[in-house]
C-alpha cells in the first residue's frame, strides 16, 4: 500500500495505491487499522483516492464496510430524498449512477466553448457548471460521499472535479470573510422548481410537504474534526432562487444574494484550487461534503457506458446541527419522495 500526497497539481488530497488483492484482504487491512482512513481524509483536506480496488465490483457490501470506517451511519437510500431509479438491486446503502436503463443518469453537456480562452480544460465557474455538495437540501446534511468506478468512458471524458472550500475560505479578503460569517444559504433540490434556471424559465415551484422543504445552512461551516472553516454552498441546481439563495438578501437569479453566491463559487473553483479526477476502473474516491465542492463533466453517453456506485456517510455534521432531527423523515408517515416520484 503506497500513500502519496498531495494529489497531482493541487495542494490537498491523498492517494492510496493497493496491490491487486481480493476485497476481503483490502477490507481486513483497512479494518485492522480503523483510524487510518478517517485520519488520512481529515489531514488531506477531505479528499482521498484509493486505486486498484477491482475486486469490490463483485462485492458491493464491501463498499459499505469501507464506508462504515468513516462515520456512525451509512445511509439507506430508500429512506432519503432519492428517486427509485438510482437504487441498487440488493444493497440499500448503495446508489447507482449510470447512463444505463433504468438509472438513465446522463452527463452534463460540454461547456461552451469546449476549451477555455487559454486553451486549457475548463474548470472555473461559470464556464464549468454543476458545482455542488451532495444532498445539501437536507438538514443535517451528509458528511462524506464515496464513489466507486465499475465502468468508465475513455480518457479525456467523464472526469470529476473537486474544489477545496477550506482553502477557498482562507484566501478570501478579510472584509468578505466578515460579511459572510453569519450568512445563511437556502438549499433545495433541482427538481422542485426553485433553481435559477427554473425561475428564469417561469416554472412554478412544486408544492412541497413539510419534510421536503428547502433547508438553511451557514455559508461558513466549521469542520467538526479539524475545526477549520470552509465555504458551504452550491450553484444553480441546488440552491433556492425563489426565497434565496441567501437569506435576508435580495432574492432571485439577479438579486444581491445570487451575486454574492456566484462571487464565492467563482472564487472557490479557481483552477489552482481544483483537483481533476480522471477515472479508472477500480478507483474509489472519498470526498468530504463538509469542505469540498464537486462537479461532473461530459462524456459520450451514446457510445460509452459509465457505472459508479455511491455510498453516503453521515452522523457528524458539527455543533450547529446538535439536536436536529432528520428533516427528510416525514412526521405524517409519507415516504421521503412522496409526490416527487418522477424526479
Amino acid at each position: 500500500m503506497k500513500v502519496t500526497r498531495p494529489l497531482a497539481s493541487v495542494k490537498f488530497g491523498a492517494s492510496v495505491e493497493f496491490a491487486p488483492a481480493p476485497s476481503s484482504a483490502v477490507i481486513d487491512k483497512l479494518e485492522g487499522d480503523p483510524s487510518f482512513l478517517p485520519d488520512l481524509l481529515n489531514s488531506s483536506g477531505g479528499l482521498v483516492v484509493l486505486k486498484n480496488l477491482h475486486s469490490l465490483r463483485d462485492d458491493p457490501a464491501s463498499l459499505v464496510r469501507i464506508s462504515r470506517l468513516l462515520g456512525p451511519e451509512v445511509e439507506n437510500y430508500r429512506e432519503t430524498l432519492t428517486a427509485e431509479r438510482f437504487f441498487h438491486d440488493t444493497v440499500p446503502e448503495v446508489l447507482v449512477l449510470s447512463n444505463r436503463t433504468p438509472c438513465n443518469h446522463f452527463p452534463p453537456p460540454p461547456p461552451e466553448p469546449v476549451i477555455a480562452a487559454a486553451g486549457t480544460f475548463p474548470i472555473q465557474f461559470p464556464h464549468r457548471k454543476g458545482w455542488h455538495t451532495d444532498q445539501s437540501y437536507r438538514r443535517p446534511p451528509p458528511d462524506i460521499s464515496l464513489l466507486y468506478a465499475l465502468e468508465v468512458p475513455p480518457a479525456g471524458q467523464g472526469q470529476t472535479l473537486y474544489a477545496d472550500c477550506t482553502c477557498a475560505y482562507e484566501t478570501l479578503s478579510d472584509s468578505l470573510k466578515q460579511s459572510i460569517e453569519n450568512r445563511i444559504g437556502i438549499h433545495a433540490p433541482k427538481w422542485v422548481g426553485r433553481s435559477e434556471q427554473a425561475v428564469r424559465d417561469g416554472i412554478a415551484p412544486r408544492t412541497l410537504l413539510p419534510h421536503q422543504q428547502p433547508q438553511h445552512h451557514r455559508l461558513v461551516r466549521r469542520h467538526p474534526v479539524t475545526g477549520k472553516p470552509a465555504l458551504y454552498l452550491c450553484e444553480d441546481g441546488q440552491m433556492d432562487f425563489v426565497d434565496g439563495p441567501i437569506k435576508e438578501l435580495e432574492t432571485g437569479p439577479d438579486g444581491e444574494g445570487a451575486r454574492l453566491l456566484y462571487e464565492l463559487v467563482t472564487h472557490a473553483t479557481q483552477p489552482h484550487n481544483v483537483y481533476v479526477h480522471r477515472w479508472a476502473r477500480g478507483d474509489l474516491v472519498i470526498g468530504d461534503n463538509r469542505c469540498l465542492l464537486h462537479t461532473a463533466t461530459w462524456y459520450n453517453a451514446k457510445k460509452f457506458t459509465r457505472v459508479l456506485w455511491r455510498t453516503t456517510v453521515m452522523g457528524n455534521p458539527g455543533q450547529e446541527y446538535d439536536g436536529d432531527s432528520k428533516s427528510w423523515i416525514s412526521k405524517q408517515g409519507y415516504s421521503p419522495m412522496h409526490g416527487m416520484e418522477d424526479a
